[in-house]
């Protein structure tokens, strides 16, 4: 696609382009604050467990209807204002060839680690052809969920570098940091390769008829600000970039980045995920002015009685009345042992606190 090539449209209808969510994204008046939670599409909820009940995690993935079972679970349930694709961050990786496994309590294990530049010709391209499952399990969502937007996703660079270099999870990103201080260049290179099949990958989201995007930089709070300037925040960008002409919402959420709120605004989003370690408001001064935010409930507040869950509740809310556009979320995913009636009685309460 040439520069003078506008891509083509999402598959958005005009009841889904109304929806409250959207409209939040936008920063555009709405009939209530959106909710929807990061992971709801799965893990704690009971049905989850009993679709997903011997079939290993990367291949339920690639399952059209079993995907579109799990992400309408949530909305089914707890009448979130929006879907989110059930995936994982590594697919892409997966469908280009690399070896890895997500192994149950540990998390993606890649086989062979990218280590030095001869690594990267491991990375190649991602084409639709690759993803074809994807396509296939949006086409059908979207044919479910009527004016309920759907939010695709993507792993952001810096995160899925991690996960190559370490070969795994990570708790210092040793090996990462390694090669982001020790070889700039081949680590500038990984990421950019990285940024263009994250953004081939969702594009393939959005042509099938996601309505938003959400890019998660799950590792990037282990980084300094002038790191995540130099280091990161070109590729994130690159990202954000591939996918602009489209028009659909681009959220970029990371934990424990109160101190890169402000740089992720500046890596092109339209809406800022905020952990729950900062206040909204604080939130909105750090990020600036011209960007919806996004969150900020601890998911752990879920495990208290409903009381003192509505209260704090009622403090993520106070914080947001100020905000040009608020999307209700926690400051990260629902955790697996959450009550999943606590969720139900959650969007309940912020509807009925926020109804205009």
């Amino acid at each position: 696609m040439s520069a003078n090539e506008r891509p083509p449209g999402p598959k958005t209808t005009s009841a889904t382009h109304g929806s409250a969510f959207l409209k939040a994204c936008r920063r555009e008046p709405v009939p209530h604050t959106p909710v929807w939670f990061m992971r709801q599409a799965g893990r704690s909820l009971p049905e989850y467990l009993k679709a997903r009940e011997g079939i290993a995690m990367l291949d339920s993935c690639m399952m059209p209807e079993l995907v579109t079972e799990i992400t309408l679970q949530p909305v089914r349930r707890h009448k979130v204002d929006a879907a989110i694709f059930f995936s994982d961050i590594v697919v892409p990786l997966k469908a280009i060839g690399i070896d890895l496994d997500i192994k149950p309590g540990v998390g993606p294990v890649i086989a062979e680690p990218v280590r030095t530049r001869a690594d990267l010709d491991r990375l190649r391209e991602l084409t639709p052809e690759d993803v074809t499952f994807v396509t296939q399990a949006i086409g059908m969502l979207t044919a479910e969920l009527g004016s309920t937007p759907l939010i695709g996703f993507a792993g952001a660079p810096f995160t899925l570098a991690s996960y190559l270099v370490e070969g795994g999870p990570s708790r210092n990103h040793e090996r990462t940091k390694a090669m982001m201080y020790g070889d700039p260049e081949l680590w500038a290179d990984l990421l950019d390769r990285l940024a263009g099949i994250t953004g081939a990958f969702l594009k393939v989201q959005i042509e099938a008829g996601a309505s938003a995007v959400q890019l998660f930089d799950s590792w990037v709070g282990a980084l300094a600000p002038a790191d995540y300037r130099r280091s990161v925040m070109p590729a994130s960008t690159k990202v954000f970039d591939a996918v602009a002409g489209y028009g659909v919402p681009r959220i970029h959420f990371g934990v424990g980045t109160g101190e890169l709120l402000g740089l992720m605004g500046e890596a092109g989003a339209d809406v800022v995920g905020v952990d729950w370690r900062v206040p909204l408001d604080e939130g909105a001064r750090r990020v600036g002015p011209g960007k919806a935010l996004q969150g900020n409930l601890d998911p752990a507040v879920l495990f208290a009685p409903t009381a003192t869950v509505e209260a704090k509740t009622q403090e993520v809310l106070d914080a947001a009345a100020g905000l040009e556009g608020h999307v209700f979320n926690l400051g990260h995913g629902v955790m697996p042992t959450t009550d999943p009636d606590a969720l139900t009685r959650l969007v309940e309460y912020v509807h009925e606190r926020t109804a205009r």
